[in-house]
């Protein structure tokens, strides 16, 4: 009888290697696909804050109070009507793609999301506006180290989380109603409640989407399945970061 429970064991044990193989590989797609998306934004804001802000003052169509001078490209997606759908267009796409990834190509389902990304850097291109240029690189600074922190955790704990997960979600639909409360009263102790309170939502999301995302792998998919589930990983994953830094950086944030 030993030698069949040895080949039983060494079979299993095979079989584990080439799980942890599979599920490595899919986890680092993932990463990719995110690290990728994060790019695309970050070149979009920088690129599009150049175009939009000149130094001279006469190629310059308005000035904003923080001393910026605008282009007209500038003027069109800031202070024009064009600003609300360069602020609704990314919601309209991530709305589009979850709704639709299931039945798209792999390439499709990519290319959705650079575009999303691409959105979102245009979108977020207005904290130049804002903020310093040291204090946004220290805020993006802190945001990696704290999103790797909390991924790694989630990636090895053996602690099921699935069961914060509708608690998160709440608490994200909460920040989400209190944001747009605020944008009418213009409360700084609730803008600084709804910062305080959406780090730690989205940190616990960072943790908990990082879970689940390694759960969704199966050895078995076929190498569509597994595009589209990494994918929609990197787009949960992208989405934790763009909101943890965006709440730190109303903490950390140094205003011009």
């Amino acid at each position: 009888m030993a030698e069949p429970i040895r080949s039983y064991q060494t079979s299993a044990t095979g079989a584990r290697v080439d799980i942890d193989q599979g599920l490595r590989a899919y986890m680092i797609k993932v990463y990719n696909l995110m690290g990728l998306g994060l790019l695309i934004t970050g070149l979009v804001a920088v690129g599009t804050i150049m175009l939009a802000t000149t130094n001279d003052p006469a190629s310059a169509v308005a000035t904003m109070r923080s001393g910026e001078m605008l282009t007209s490209f500038g003027y069109a997606i800031f202070a024009s009507p064009l600003k609300w759908v360069v602020i609704f267009a990314p919601l309209a796409v991530v709305f589009f793609l979850s709704a639709r990834l299931q039945s798209m190509s792999v390439s499709a389902a990519q290319t959705t999301f650079w575009v999303f990304a691409g959105l979102i850097g245009l979108s977020l291109s207005s904290i130049f506006l804002v903020y310093t240029t040291a204090s946004i690189s220290q805020t993006f600074f802190a945001t990696a180290a704290a999103f790797g922190g909390l991924s790694l955790y989630g990636y090895t704990t053996k602690r099921d989380l699935s069961g914060f997960g509708s608690f998160l979600m709440m608490g994200l639909i909460g920040v989400i109603v209190a944001s747009v409360i605020n944008i009418f009263l213009q409360s700084s102790a609730l803008t600084f409640a709804v910062s305080a309170i959406g780090v730690l939502i989205f940190a616990g999301l960072t943790a908990y989407d990082t879970q689940s995302i390694k759960e969704m792998y199966y050895e078995g998919d076929d190498s569509d399945v597994a595009s589209r589930k990494a994918t929609m990983g990197a787009l949960r994953l992208y989405l934790d970061f763009i909101n943890l830094f965006t709440f730190l950086l109303q903490f950390m944030g140094q205003r011009r």
